[in-house]
């Protein structure tokens, strides 16, 4: 299991966030940084950037809380077609407005995964490659994430602020 970001909920019958923002808001969740292809795939469609070659019905004329109706309601978010990111998308419940914050985390567990790390089973060999200082990858994986040591990368790590806070400035 990969830790991620377990409730960001957007305002969704109340904001009527198109599927192309709810992908804006998951990449800031997660920390990544919007540079693979993605789709929004329900029982009926999917959705996603509109291109004649992919298929897909055009994200931005379709809002979640069309794809996600109801309580329990749920669809496929699938992110980086070659890593192979796949996050189940459940409307847990609608909140009333608040005209202050348009979406925000609710809770979460452990850090995300660095983008382009590989995967369920490249995170898995990272953060293994990272704790142990003899891997034959330890050294080349923190220059790549730019840290100093190991110790500063804690996959139980998470920060609630840190994630409302990219979230903040997103639907501004």
């Amino acid at each position: 299991m990969i830790p991620q970001p377990s409730a960001v909920t957007p305002e969704l019958a109340e904001a009527a966030l198109p599927l192309d923002l709810l992908h804006d808001v998951i990449q800031q969740a997660m920390g990544w940084e919007d540079g693979h292809l993605h789709v929004f795939s329900t029982s009926h469609r999917d959705y996603g950037i509109p291109d004649p070659d992919l298929g897909y019905a055009d994200e931005r004329k379709v809002t979640a809380a069309r794809v996600l109706a109801k309580p329990g309601a749920t669809m496929l978010y699938a992110y980086d077609f070659g890593d192979g990111w796949e996050h189940d998308v459940v409307l847990e419940k609608v909140l009333p407005p608040d005209p202050v914050v348009a979406v925000s985390c609710l809770a979460g567990k452990g850090a995300c995964p660095p983008e382009d790390c590989g995967g369920v089973w490249g995170y898995a060999s990272l953060k293994e490659a990272l704790a142990d200082p003899e891997h034959e990858d330890h050294e080349d994986l923190l220059d790549w994430l730019g840290l100093e040591s190991a110790a500063d990368f804690d996959p139980a790590q998470f920060s609630l602020d840190e994630i409302n806070a990219r979230l903040s400035q997103l639907l501004r």
